[in-house]
């Protein structure tokens, strides 16, 4: 691509906060400005024009109104699987191409979904805190539910849906999944309405990508098809899942638990949320694990380095 800067002067902007480690390493290796979280216009006005490369995470994100403020800019490079937060359409009239760090966290989050999962029907978390807080002397902890042979509904049969079905596959279960289009390379039963699955399910775990596409696609309805005996994990976004709906179901025993690791406005977490003892709520753990993260720095710095040399990214979204 024909880039908008002299051949080798590239000024990166960092938009929001990195891990201090990955700051570190970025900060010691590229000529980096920080975004201000005041003054940014006239921020803007005196530096924009030098900037060819803005980084971010998937948490935080570039708007197309940045993009637009920033009249070198090549491309957008971002830490993290998700980019519902970077405005794709504005990149794409600019321009501008955009990188994530996909497939290297995969394996740990679907770790985590299948740990939701046996914690929620086992009750692990709370029986726990029944054991600390002295209960046990007073009597046992109530039964919980078996994990093998259930019925697994999948929303989003992506790089982690995948993975997360091949994990549960020990226990013996009966796998399904919803997605737009059903996949001519795997085998398990599709779904094309996704309130069908929830009803044939006794889990259904949450895989999908966010963004506005998704925006409460696990409706009321279809937490509702779950039934009383139906559990919800969710490791996608928060906004996939309608969250008050969700704290209903959850208070008047409409299902019978969650897994939640993601939520609508983190890190705010609904306090109707934190009363139940059906409810096992992370924060934000998905890809929280050294080596992940170790990999994903890497996957970052590799797309930085490879767009600065060659143009390209390692792994483009657009």
């Amino acid at each position: 691509m024909q880039l908008n800067t002299q051949e080798g002067v590239h000024t990166v902007l960092q938009v929001g906060s990195m891990p201090p480690e990955l700051a570190t390493r970025l900060h010691r290796e590229f000529t980096v400005l920080q975004l201000p979280s005041v003054g940014v216009e006239r921020f803007l006005e005196e530096n924009g024009s030098r900037v060819t490369i803005a980084v971010t995470t998937g948490l935080t994100g570039v708007s197309g109104q940045l993009m637009r403020a920033l009249p070198n800019l090549d491309a957008v490079i971002s830490f993290g699987v998700g980019f519902e937060t970077i405005d794709i359409c504005a990149a794409e009239q600019l321009g501008v191409v955009v990188s994530n760090t996909p497939d290297v966290l995969t394996d740990c989050v679907a770790d985590l979904a299948v740990g939701l999962l046996i914690d929620c029907l086992r009750g692990i978390s709370a029986a726990d805190r029944f054991v600390r807080q002295g209960n046990w002397i007073n009597g046992p902890y109530p039964l919980g539910t078996r994990v093998s042979g259930k019925r697994i509904g999948i929303v989003g049969l992506g790089r982690i849906g995948l993975a997360t079905a091949r994990r549960l596959e020990a226990f013996g279960p009966t796998i399904a999944y919803h997605s737009r289009n059903r996949l001519v390379e795997v085998a398990y039963p599709w779904y094309e309405s996704l309130i069908d699955l929830a009803s044939d399910s006794d889990v259904l775990i949450v895989a999908v990508s966010g963004g506005t596409s998704t925006t409460g696609l696990v409706s009321r309805e279809v937490i509702a098809a779950l039934g009383s005996d139906g559990y919800l994990i969710n490791v996608a976004r928060g906004t996939v899942v309608d969250e008050n709906a969700l704290v209903d179901a959850l208070a008047q025993k409409q299902i019978a638990g969650a897994g939640l690791d993601v939520y609508t406005h983190e890190p705010r977490v609904p306090e109707a949320l934190l009363a139940l003892d059906n409810v096992v709520a992370l924060p934000h753990l998905g890809s929280a694990t050294t080596e992940t993260r170790l990999d994903m720095a890497n996957l970052f710095l590799m797309n930085l380095r490879q767009f600065i040399a060659e143009g390209t990214l390692t792994t483009p979204v657009s």
